[in-house]
């Protein structure tokens, strides 16, 4: 097998490489904020998890686009560009509209109220950071036809999403007298 990749998509998946890395920044910042105020963590077991698909996800495009050929097609491409494009705005819309209660980690401040700004003021999107996740898991790697990565990450990824969905709502709810309905941290 040989290498074959375009160096726009290389350069693609790299700055979607160091835009999670700002997410962890700003995640890392976030959580001490929401520990010096009696923050509670939950979920550390499906954490590792998530890294590693997240991380598998870009390896996973270089990969299959470079190492089996995958042609670049345009109508298809183009396209999933832009998705690649709004799943980032979504995505940086949830984090500036939680602000500090925002984090990668499952980590909820007792007192605090469920945040109803942005994106978690639309009651039809529950969850509206796991739908930017959902939209690039697909997106990304289809720009190049990566169509297996696409698959195998969004199976994976709805996987953990059930159970990071479900972790998130139990320690909302441990917090509450009800369970909450919307607005969850990212």
């Amino acid at each position: 097998m040989s290498w074959h990749l375009s160096s726009w998509y290389l350069l693609l998946v790299l700055l979607v490489g160091l835009e999670r890395v700002a997410e962890l920044v700003v995640a890392r910042r976030n959580a001490r904020w929401s520990m010096a105020r009696g923050g509670v963590l939950s979920g550390q077991g499906h954490y590792p998890w998530m890294v590693l698909l997240h991380t598998g996800l870009l390896a996973g495009c270089l990969a299959e686009a470079g190492l089996a050929g995958r042609p670049f097609v345009p109508a298809l491409g183009w396209t999933m560009l832009v998705l690649v494009v709004a799943a980032q705005g979504l995505r940086w819309w949830c984090i500036t509209a939680l602000g500090p209660q925002w984090n990668t980690q499952v980590i909820v401040v007792p007192g605090l109220p469920l945040v109803e700004r942005g994106p978690y003021r639309l009651r039809w999107l529950r969850h509206p950071n796991y739908v930017a996740v959902a939209v690039e898991g697909v997106a990304l790697p289809l720009v190049h036809t990566a169509w297996v990565t696409a698959l195998v990450f969004t199976v994976l990824n709805a996987a953990l999403m059930v159970a990071r969905i479900r972790c998130e709502n139990d320690a909302l709810a441990s917090l509450a007298t009800t369970p909450p309905t919307r607005g969850t941290p990212a």
